[in-house]
């Protein structure tokens, strides 16, 4: 039977196995992608789905989400507006790890796209960089949403959290390709990057953010009297005190009767 040091030593040698293995497995995708010069016949048959389901609402919807998981937005006023927030809840170890792990994705996402030159769709709806695999909206997405899970969403009750972070990932995946930005492989690439980055950079950050403070709903803080109670030195009776005054009751209380027959002295 293991030792219970050495289960958390196994559990924390996991989180770093798992995060290199997704970003083991998103470089050997773009290796494959870079040797192959034409889209894999996932990407050309999705690609060709999506060209017949084009409509208004959906390209304006699809937009929005480019506006929203790029760019500025998505970069710098996302990211900062997350830090922002939990630095207002007082998660400090949170707020880093989140600016921390953004930024390393955003970066190795770049690197990517120099590294394996990738051709964009020809179907393109939207300007953008060069290169299209990785992508970095994508990439972007789930680095945000496993940030978020990691910090509040690991435990039983809190099942939805995963499942918006989930949903997040697949809605920004869908609008590029849907928008012809990238190719279904690309936003594979950018899911399994983002989630890597942010689980490897959290890795080293599980012990400070699990003593960040976490408020109870069962254990309100007690306020005004209840607050500051009083010690016998600050004049609160006692036990001792309550029973010896009773004891030492002067004789005028008495009625004339009992103390008549009271000895004096």
């Amino acid at each position: 039977m293991m030792e219970p040091t050495s289960t958390r030593r196994v559990a924390s040698h996991w989180r770093w196995i798992s995060g290199v293995v997704a970003l083991g497995l998103a470089a050997g995708l773009g290796l494959l992608v870079m040797l192959r010069e034409s889209p894999f016949d996932l990407d050309a048959d999705w690609m060709t789905d999506v060209l017949a389901e084009r409509g208004p609402v959906l390209e304006v919807l699809a937009m929005l989400m480019d506006r929203i998981g790029g760019g500025p937005i998505g970069v710098v006023v996302v990211p900062l507006g997350l830090v922002a927030l939990l630095l207002i809840a007082r998660r400090p170890w949170g707020a880093l790890f989140s600016i921390i792990a953004a930024a390393l994705s955003a970066a190795i996402v770049q690197l990517l796209k120099g590294t394996f030159a990738r051709a964009r769709p020809e179907e393109i709806l939207v300007t953008a960089d060069f290169g299209s695999f990785p992508s970095g909206h994508v990439a972007n997405a789930a680095t945000l949403a496993t940030t978020i899970v990691l910090i509040f969403g690991l435990s039983r009750s809190r099942a939805w959290v995963w499942m918006l972070g989930a949903g997040w990932i697949v809605a920004m995946a869908l609008s590029r390709t849907y928008l012809g930005a990238h190719w279904v492989t690309d936003t594979i690439g950018g899911a399994l990057i983002g989630i890597a980055v942010a689980v490897i950079v959290w890795a080293p950050f599980v012990t400070r953010l699990e003593r960040e403070p976490r408020p109870s709903k069962n254990a309100p803080t007690p306020t005004g009297a209840a607050a500051t109670p009083l010690t016998p030195a600050e004049g609160a009776p006692t036990l001792g005190a309550a029973a010896g005054s009773r004891l030492r009751a002067p004789a005028e209380s008495l009625s004339p009767h009992w103390r008549d027959r009271c000895p004096s002295g």
